[in-house]
């Protein structure tokens, strides 16, 4: 299975998105060899603007650009993006409505090297806690590029997250629809629901679970919100059993998402796989990762206790 960062799909999707639709435009902040909307500005150097390390003009830009009738992308790492322009990303974008796509590269623990200052591990439940934003989180590079295509094409603000880490990419391309969560794997002993990177690791903990006569049922949440209500209640009932895992803290992400749908309507047992209240920190990746819980091993060990 070959591997690829959801972020340089970003950039390729951009590429393409731009031929085929004049009003995107792309906007960075000094970021863009990393957010890979670099790909974008060799292509339409003329609709690429580099805002230097001012991400909150940034997104002010952007808010007054979609009101000409442009589609801007606004990107940088989710810290940024997310975190130090939080309040503009809420009342110049949000408020008003503005059709203004924020795809935040750099997201969760996933960084590595780069440690806690640039690992966010917040942005899913601040972007989740404002009015009308929608929030997207790709499992993988063919997933990303769909996400570019269904957020430019919806009217309203996007949330969309990715990652620096080259992930595996699925051999089968999934349906994408916002708002639409996808089974990849089906079982009636536990449902598992993922998002992101640890769709993946989340698929290979149910390939080590079945070896144990565990069935467990594996669906890609990409859409945080609005979340599939529907889809989240099915598999709660039939399972029984149910399991969250997501590279964000505990608080405020896919879990909680997952947990609104159920509380008081459905009765099962529940875990949330993730940072469990703690700041990232500085190693390579994958070890990273391994650290807070995060590799399939580690996860089927986590998914056997509510069994």
């Amino acid at each position: 299975m070959s591997e690829k960062a959801t972020r340089a799909a970003y950039g390729e999707a951009l590429v393409e998105l731009g031929q085929v639709n004049e009003k995107v435009v792309v906007l960075d902040a000094d970021l863009a060899a990393a957010t890979m909307t670099v790909t974008f500005k060799k292509a339409f150097p003329q609709r690429h603007y580099d805002m230097g390390i001012a991400e909150a003009n940034m997104v002010n830009v952007a808010a007054g650009m979609s009101t000409m009738g442009l589609i801007p992308f606004c990107s940088t790492f989710a810290m940024f993006g997310a975190g130090r322009a939080y309040e503009q990303v809420r009342n110049s974008v949000a408020y008003p409505h503005l059709n203004v796509k924020l795809a935040m590269t750099h997201a969760g623990v996933s960084v590595g090297e780069d440690g806690a200052s640039h690992q966010c591990i917040e942005d899913i439940a601040l972007m989740r806690a404002i009015p009308g934003m929608t929030v997207i989180c790709p499992a993988d590079a063919k997933e990303a590029r769909r996400a570019v295509f269904a957020a430019a094409e919806m009217e309203g603000p996007v949330y969309l997250r990715l990652a620096r880490l080259a992930t595996p990419v699925f051999e089968e391309e999934q349906p994408f629809e916002i708002g639409k969560a996808n089974v990849l794997r089906e079982g009636g002993d536990v449902a598992v629901f993922a998002t992101g990177l640890m769709v993946s690791e989340a698929l290979e903990a149910a390939k080590l679970l079945e070896a144990q006569g565990v069935r467990a049922a594996v669906i890609n949440v990409h859409t945080i919100k609005p979340i599939d209500a529907a889809c989240v209640t099915e598999y709660a009932k039939k399972c029984g059993r149910v399991v969250t895992v997501e590279e964000h803290s505990v608080i405020g992400g896919l879990g909680d998402a997952v947990a609104d749908v159920l509380m008081g309507k459905v009765h099962c047992a529940f875990r949330k796989i993730g940072v469990q209240d703690r700041f990232g920190q500085s190693g390579k990746a994958k070890e990273v990762l391994r650290e807070y819980g995060l590799t399939a091993p580690q996860i089927a060990e986590s998914i056997k206790a509510v069994l």
